[in-house]
């Protein structure tokens, strides 16, 4: 695979994407996270402010791109020149969401190949939700075994904690 794509709000990016996002990189040529809006969701960062966390998290990885976009995201993988898309997915009760998006995402191109990655174990229960809720409450250190601390600052900003 030369390319491939891994799409998501990362409102904000946890341990769990960055854990998606390093083995990802390492099975191709270039990785592309793509920040998609997601209008079911209120955004706590601006889509801008996600790109620069996720950039910043991410800079160690020289074959990783960071864009936002708009749209169906099999239609942002095709602008990508890829065909495939990656999913990170964690306890099983995602499965059966992932496997609706993909079946949906096959019907949208069906030359589109989804890859699903488990997160690591230790980062299966981690979700940008948990984060909302957890941060008002843990310290920096505690709050380290869920976000890369290099965004903990950001967090604390917005959440004004």
């Amino acid at each position: 695979m030369k390319t491939a794509v891994y799409t998501g709000s990362f409102d904000p990016i946890t341990l769990g994407h960055l854990n998606v996002i390093e083995r990802s990189s390492r099975l191709v040529e270039r990785l592309v996270i793509g920040i998609g809006l997601n209008i079911e969701k209120t955004g706590l960062f601006e889509p801008d402010e996600r790109i620069e966390l996720v950039r910043r998290v991410t800079s160690h990885l020289h074959n990783v791109e960071v864009r936002s976009f708009e749209g169906l995201a099999v239609n942002f993988v095709k602008k990508c020149n890829s065909k495939v898309m990656i999913r990170g997915v964690r306890p099983l009760t995602d499965i059966a969401a992932e496997f609706t998006m993909m079946m949906a995402n096959r019907a949208l191109d069906d030359t589109l190949e989804t890859v699903f990655l488990m997160a690591d174990g230790e980062y299966s229960h981690v979700s940008s939700t948990l984060i909302k809720q957890v941060t008002p409450l843990a310290d920096d250190e505690q709050l380290a075994r869920f976000v890369p601390v290099a965004i903990i600052p950001d967090l604390r900003r917005k959440l004004k904690t």
